[in-house]
């Protein structure tokens, strides 16, 4: 038994989200599995409502049964940003005539600043990087440092091409969310690592073209389970809880800002939208700042 209209309304939202507000795969991957579990709670306790009848008071209930059943506050809340999306579409198509999503507030949420690995251990890191031109070695090295050396998206490095790749003029071409461009400079160490791994990677493949640029053993294109398994077994003497290529994210940022870079300019590098999201990072800082402060501050 479907509930009424509703798998239409997903497909089409599904829809709008990838070719006009051209969304990546991954976040209408993330909104479908949401609304999928939506209807399977409505099935089970609301099987004879339409779409067009779902409430504020049937949406909190889902809502509480998700914090029942242990999801944490952060997971839920990205679920409302999925309702809210659908139900506003709803409301542009005329499906409802108001959102019941607009009373259901956020829960609150610890605010845990991000982790990152300290300089000193990620330069301890790489300097004793050992592949030995093996290229499945030199291909997970490459990961790691093009994590740590650019800031870019796990998602973002599984979709960047060979031929969004400037070694002349050190620099890497990303398409983010929402297929929003940006140029990221890169070290001449990378450039050259870089060109390095090319070399290796065609010798194994006999030569054949392959548009992305990390590729499995196999030569197929990466995916998300494999780049982690990457970073957490380069990550494993570390000492930070999660050991996810969003901790050389976070580490790419925090080190930035650690030797001054200019916070407007950490924001574009990243790829953020508002300046917000951005300035989480500068409370990683707030440690160097203060050291700065004790040194050279006569009242300190």
């Amino acid at each position: 038994m479907t509930i009424p209209g509703f798998l239409n309304m997903t497909n089409s939202f599904l829809k709008y989200l990838q070719y006009e507000r051209r969304y990546s795969r991954h976040t209408i991957t993330s909104y479908k599995n949401d609304l999928d579990q939506l209807s399977l709670f409505l099935k089970s306790n609301y099987p004879e409502v339409p779409v067009e009848q779902v409430n504020h008071a049937i949406l909190r209930d889902w809502v509480v049964s998700l914090s029942e059943k242990g999801l944490n506050t952060n997971s839920i809340n990205r679920k409302l940003v999925t309702l809210r999306s659908f139900f506003k579409f709803l409301l542009k198509k005329g499906v409802v005539e108001k959102s019941p999503v607009t009373k259901l507030g956020n829960l609150r949420t610890k605010k845990n600043l991000p982790q990152f690995v300290r300089e000193k251990d990620m330069t301890l890191l790489l300097d004793h990087g050992k592949f030995d031109n093996n290229f499945a070695e030199l291909r997970d090295y490459l990961v790691v440092e093009i994590l740590y050396g650019t800031g870019i998206r796990q998602g973002e490095l599984i979709e960047l091409k060979i031929n969004n790749i400037d070694l002349p003029n050190n620099s890497i071409k990303v398409f983010g969310k929402r297929n929003k461009e940006r140029i990221i400079p890169i070290a001449q160490s990378l450039s050259t690592l870089i060109s390095k791994y090319l070399s290796v990677r065609n010798d194994e493949f006999q030569g054949n073209s392959y548009g992305y640029l990390i590729v499995s053993n196999k030569g197929a294109k990466s995916y998300p389970m494999m780049i982690n398994r990457i970073v957490k077994k380069y990550l494993a003497g570390i000492s930070v809880d999660k050991k996810s290529p969003h901790v050389l994210r976070h580490t790419y940022a925090t080190h930035l800002l650690d030797k001054g870079a200019d916070l407007n300019a950490v924001k574009d590098l990243l790829g953020h939208q508002s300046l917000a999201a951005t300035q989480v990072y500068t409370h990683n800082s707030l440690g160097k700042l203060k050291k700065a402060f004790d040194q050279a501050h006569p009242k300190a």
